[in-house]
């Protein structure tokens, strides 16, 4: 696996159109990049609900016989990432669940800081779990809210959660979308020939030519049914503080999160990044995917020219046996291959958005050289990263990344460049706010907006319960 950090999972939710299932599953495409373990549909016919769940990607879980297992006009899927625990079927999202109140079922992106706490609390209640993952806690608080509708019962569960979430929620016949009042996570608004679509990112209403209309704002709760739609505030009001890692890498460029375009974002980034950290080079090589729009930011910035030096193969697979004979960067070559001619003889800048572990930039630095770069230098669009995320991302334990471990210097020297910049965290949070205190930047400066609640919470990211796997 490429030395990259990683989102956990994107969610859909459509309310009022006949195909609800079907583009549940479009959107679920779009957001493929949000998770890769699984993916999984519920959809439901206003009497009763019905699940389609899978391993792997959306294109081999589903198809025409399955989504035809989904009728109705309501719909809502989820995508998922998973590392730090078991990837089974168990953990897959959408949970459904048959209560008192009839069925529920919940779809979510994030990561809650106390669950933990509360399903030790539940346990102890007799609450029993079928899965690891820290969604289920939300489920079993709101089966045990005493409020009267739907969307009071949602409110009361998430106002006991802390954490990031941004999540969709259904009954047999009303859709409920929710952000948590931070806004850690991004989540959209469209509308479809009269149907209601939400969504991770808009790169999904863009596929479906659905209508984007907004954001929906941290700590909003969204009810949607037959009398339309609603917006709550049910929670009290705090400063916005956006992952700056969705601008950074996980959102796809052409999506409009936070209100602002990621191209232009990743763009800027790259400008900011020549004007701090110049590099005295022939060309400007972008690591594919995501270093490419900040590359050229960099390159039209310097007025260097911009040359896709390394070429990704897009087809490579999660699992390779490697053959007996040795082949060096054999992981990284399976995705990354130099082209020669334009790498020999030449000093590279090479513009990546992160380092987290060290490992693949170092293999790449290597490529390069072997390929007959005279010089190698590195230029990372974002600052070191040097703590450990609690809110969504799967970040590896502290001591595992290079930025903590080593110092500048001793960084570079472990990478084998010529030089190594990072873009500084004023100039960063400069491009991205402008002026605007909005977003976490907890990876980087180590400032936790919601304390991390959970004292047995390990580092390694997402591992809300000491041997067990908690990811969205």
């Amino acid at each position: 696996m490429l030395d990259k950090l990683h989102e956990e999972c994107g969610v859909v939710g459509v309310y009022g159109h006949p195909e609800a299932a079907n583009l549940t599953y479009l959107g679920l495409h779009a957001l493929q990049h949000r998770g890769q373990e699984s993916a999984g549909i519920v959809a439901s016919n206003l009497s009763k609900m019905h699940i389609e769940l899978g391993m792997g990607l959306v294109s081999d879980i589903f198809n025409p016989d399955r989504i035809l297992k989904l009728p109705g006009s309501l719909a809502i899927g989820h995508n998922r990432y998973s590392t730090a625990g078991n990837s089974e079927l168990v953990n897959a999202q959408p949970c459904l669940i048959n209560y008192s109140a009839g069925s529920l079922a919940l779809a979510h992106n994030g990561n809650l800081v106390n669950a933990q706490t509360i399903r030790k609390e539940l346990g102890a209640q007799g609450a029993i779990f079928q899965s690891t993952n820290d969604s289920e806690v939300i489920v079993h608080l709101m089966a045990q809210s005493k409020a009267d509708t739907f969307v009071d019962r949602a409110a009361d569960a998430l106002s006991q959660v802390s954490g990031a979430y941004s999540l969709v929620l259904m009954t047999e016949t009303e859709l409920v979308a929710a952000r948590d009042p931070h806004g850690f996570r991004p989540l959209c608004l469209g509308k479809l020939d009269g149907a209601y679509i939400v969504a991770s990112e808009t790169c999904v209403m863009d596929l479906i030519e659905a209508e984007f209309i907004r954001e929906v704002e941290p700590g909003e709760v969204i009810l949607i049914n037959d009398q339309g739609i609603q917006s709550f505030f049910p929670f009290k009001k705090v400063e916005p503080k956006h992952c700056v890692f969705e601008h950074i890498y996980f959102a796809r460029p052409d999506s409009f999160i936070f209100g602002e375009h990621v191209y232009s974002v990743r763009k800027n980034m790259g400008r900011a990044m020549a004007q701090e950290s110049p590099a005295d080079v022939d060309i400007v090589v972008p690591v594919p995917d995501s270093g490419v729009v900040s590359a050229m930011g960099f390159a039209e910035e310097s007025g260097i020219p911009f040359e896709m030096g390394l070429i990704r193969n897009h087809y490579v697979g999660r699992t390779f046996i490697e053959p007996q004979s040795q082949i060096r960067h054999f992981g990284v070559r399976l995705k990354l291959n130099p082209v020669k001619s334009m790498i020999n003889g030449k000093r590279i800048a090479i513009i990546d958005d992160s380092i987290v572990r060290g490992t693949t930039s170092r293999k790449i630095v290597k490529m390069l050289r072997d390929a007959g770069a005279k010089e190698v230098h590195l230029r990372i669009s974002a600052p070191p990263i040097l703590h450990s995320c609690f809110y969504g991302i799967d970040t590896p334990d502290e001591q595992e990344l290079v930025a903590h471990k080593y110092n500048l210097e001793e960084t570079c020297e472990y990478l084998a460049a010529d030089s190594l910049a990072y873009l500084s965290l004023g100039k960063m949070l400069e491009v991205l706010e402008n002026g605007k205190k909005k977003f976490c930047s907890a990876c980087f400066d180590g400032n936790y907006p919601v304390p991390i609640t959970d004292k047995k919470l390990v580092t390694n990211q997402l591992g809300l319960f000491a041997n067990e796997s908690s990811q969205q």
